[in-house]
C-alpha cells in the first residue's frame, strides 16, 4: 500500500475509536472524572490537610500527578483492550485482516484511539485538580514525553491482552489483579522516602513507580528515582510491546476467537 492509504486506513480506524468514545461519553469521559473528584476532596482536602507537606509540597499538590498519570493509566489501557475484543468478539476485526489494510495501520489506529482517550481524561482531570489546588508546569519535555510514553504503552499493554483473551472476564483479570495494585503501590499517594530501606528496592520492581515520579518531576519538580532512567524505560517497554503486539496481529492466530 502506499503512504497516502495507509493514512487513510490509520485515520479511518482512529475516527472510529474517537467517535465511539465521544459517543458514549457518560461511559467513557464522566466516571473518571468524578472518581478523580472523589480522590481530591477525600484524600487531598480532608486527609490532606492532616499530613500537611509531602516531598517539599502541600499534600493535596503532591497526589495530584499521580492521579493523573492513575486515570491516563486505565484509561489507556481500558480503551484498547474493550473496543479491540469487541472487534474479535463481532468477528468484524477478520474483515480488516482479510483486507490489504497494512497491520501497521490497525495496530496504530486503535492504539491512537486509547492514547486519545487518555489524554482527554488527563485534560479534564487536571482541569478539575485546578479547582482545589495549583498547578504549573517545571519540565515541558518530561512531562509530555511522560504523558505521551506512558498512554502507549498501556495502549499497547491492553491491545496484547484483548489478543490473548477469550471471553469478556479475561479483559478485567489484568486491571483488577495487576494494574490495580501496581498503581496503588505505584507512589501515587506517598514518597518513597516515607518507606522502609527494603520497601523502597521492593518499589523499585513496580514500572508505574517511574512514571508517576516522571510525571511529578515534570509537574513539581520532585522525583523518588532517576528521572532520564524512567524516560528510558518507558521508551523501550514501548518499543517492546509494539513489536509483540504486531507480531501477535501478523500472526493472527489468537486473534479470532
Amino acid at each position: 500500500m502506499s503512504w497516502s492509504k495507509k493514512w487513510i486506513s490509520f485515520r479511518t480506524i482512529w475516527l472510529k475509536e474517537v467517535r465511539r468514545i465521544l459517543r458514549i461519553w457518560p461511559q467513557t469521559l464522566l466516571p473518571p472524572v468524578i472518581t478523580m473528584s472523589l480522590y481530591f476532596v477525600i484524600f487531598g482536602k480532608m486527609i490532606g490537610s492532616r499530613v500537611g507537606e509531602m516531598g517539599g509540597v502541600p499534600y493535596m499538590q503532591f497526589i495530584v500527578p499521580g492521579l493523573i498519570m492513575m486515570s491516563i493509566i486505565t484509561n489507556s489501557y481500558s480503551n484498547v483492550v474493550s473496543s479491540f475484543f469487541s472487534a474479535k468478539f463481532t468477528a468484524s476485526i477478520e474483515e480488516l485482516l482479510v483486507s490489504p489494510v497494512s497491520k501497521h495501520s490497525i495496530l496504530m489506529g486503535y492504539i491512537s484511539g486509547g492514547i486519545f482517550r487518555g489524554l482527554a481524561i488527563g485534560i479534564i482531570v487536571s482541569i478539575v485538580a485546578l479547582f482545589f489546588t495549583d498547578l504549573g508546569i517545571e519540565h515541558l519535555f518530561v512531562t509530555i514525553f511522560t504523558v505521551l510514553g506512558t498512554s502507549i504503552l498501556f495502549s499497547l499493554g491492553g491491545f496484547i491482552n484483548a489478543v490473548f483473551a477469550r471471553s469478556f472476564d479475561d479483559i478485567s483479570i489484568i486491571p483488577s489483579f495487576v494494574l490495580t495494585p501496581l498503581t496503588y503501590l505505584g507512589g501515587v499517594f506517598y514518597s518513597m522516602e516515607n518507606l522502609s530501606p527494603f520497601w523502597q528496592n521492593v518499589s523499585l520492581l513496580n514500572p508505574i513507580v517511574y512514571m508517576v515520579n516522571s510525571f511529578r518531576y515534570g509537574i513539581l519538580g520532585y522525583s523518588d528515582v532517576n528521572v532520564w532512567y524512567s524516560m528510558a524505560a518507558i521508551f523501550v517497554f514501548c518499543a517492546i510491546f509494539y513489536t509483540i503486539a504486531y507480531r501477535l496481529l501478523s500472526n493472527g492466530s489468537r486473534v479470532r476467537l
